[in-house]
């Protein structure tokens, strides 16, 4: 009901914003870890265009159905 509706705006948002701005995603990973020796690398990926698209048209649903619950 309202709770639908306002994960699909949460996602319509995320999905807009992932799409206009090109997001990273960051990860971080440790490579060696030895006594006290540790040592970790960075990993940056970009949210791909389908994957925001994806959440645009969850979220769209998301609003659609949570409307149609509502009345």
């Amino acid at each position: 009901m309202r709770a639908l509706a306002v994960v699909g705006i949460v996602l319509i948002a995320i999905g807009s914003y992932a799409l206009v701005t090109g997001s990273l995603l960051t990860g971080r990973r440790d490579v060696v870890d030895v006594g006290g020796l540790k040592i970790s690398t960075e990993q940056r990926r970009s949210v791909e265009p389908w994957m925001a698209g994806v959440a645009l048209a969850i979220g769209g649903a998301l609003v659609v159905a949570g409307a149609i619950r509502r009345k």
